[in-house]
């Protein structure tokens, strides 16, 4: 039963999958491989943290890394 305040669906982050563990802590690891550059930069495929937030934020911090690196190859 629904109680109405408990999400129906687990969180999602486009792009990556999302493990919660039986402890509670995120890992969210990158359905693609980033491009060499990106891994070149230090972006890392796999992140962890103890919040969904936190596992987010550090989700958009590989991404934009790795953005940088492969634009900074690009331009």
């Amino acid at each position: 039963m629904h109680d109405g305040k408990t999400p129906t669906t687990a969180p999602t982050i486009p792009g990556w999958r999302l493990i919660i563990s039986n402890t509670g802590r995120y890992w969210a690891i990158r359905n693609r491989a980033f491009p060499r550059a990106a891994l070149r930069a230090g972006a890392e495929p796999t992140v962890d943290a103890d919040t969904f937030e936190e596992v987010q934020a550090a989700v958009a911090e590989q991404e934009e890394k790795a953005r940088a690196a492969v634009e900074g190859v690009t331009s």
